[in-house]
């Protein structure tokens, strides 16, 4: 019931029922008490859901598409894989959120960020050839916000070091599309960092200028 409400209503949510989806096969007494706490906020808050409220934007313009995108580094401390995560708005309303722990362990933060900045592109570039084939027409560059300058710095450094030639292909794959004027990445504090809600577990007050953005009440 929780992932069905990550999915549909309350992207708020979606790093901790990511944590409690990891235990299914061996759940504890921790972990259960963690789902009950889950649940009495759900309950607590079951008047927050999604609001769509596009931007006003004249009639005709083009779909605005924007994105962040953050990852947090090895922080669990038995696979040592770090979380991707990333939210899609168009016209300022979320249609897309991930909160997903990588298929490999990176090597530094810069590697993490850059492996959750490929896949939150992927997601850009899908959604925009949906609208293009709805023959709706989108503005580009399309702005994707990182917290990483590291990872700003490779989309337009074409030099590869020893450091990253082994994430070489993602590496180009994002590149192409900054090249091509597709996207444009560029810095967030991570305090203003929406997709920063998917990665970690936040302080009450960060937590609530972000969730803010993506729930509304009744």
């Amino acid at each position: 019931m929780l992932l069905y409400l990550v999915k549909h209503s309350r992207p708020d949510i979606a790093n901790c029922v990511r944590e409690l989806s990891k235990v299914l096969d061996g759940t504890t007494d921790c972990a259960f008490n963690e789902m009950l706490r889950i649940i009495k906020f759900v309950l607590d808050t079951k008047h927050l859901g999604l609001k769509i409220e596009p931007d006003d934007k004249p009639p005709g313009s083009p779909w605005q598409i924007t994105c962040f995108s953050d990852s947090n580094y090895a922080n669990d401390p038995e696979t040592r894989r770090s979380v991707s995560g990333y939210i899609v708005y168009v016209h300022g309303v979320p249609v897309v959120w991930k909160s997903k722990a990588q298929q490999s362990v990176t090597l530094s933060s810069t590697e993490a960020e850059w492996f959750a900045l490929s896949e939150a592109v992927k997601e850009v570039r899908f959604l925009q050839q949906l609208c293009e084939s709805m023959q709706i027409q989108t503005q580009l560059p399309v702005i994707v916000r990182v917290d990483n300058t590291a990872a700003i710095y490779m989309s337009q450094n074409i030099t590869t070091t020893t450091r990253t030639k082994h994430i070489d292909v993602r590496t180009k794959f994002v590149k192409e599309f900054c090249e091509d004027g597709i996207i444009k990445i560029i810095f967030v504090r991570s305090e203003d960092n929406d997709s920063d809600i998917l990665t970690k577990n936040l302080q009450s007050e960060l937590f609530g200028k972000h969730s803010r953005k993506l729930i509304k009440g009744k």
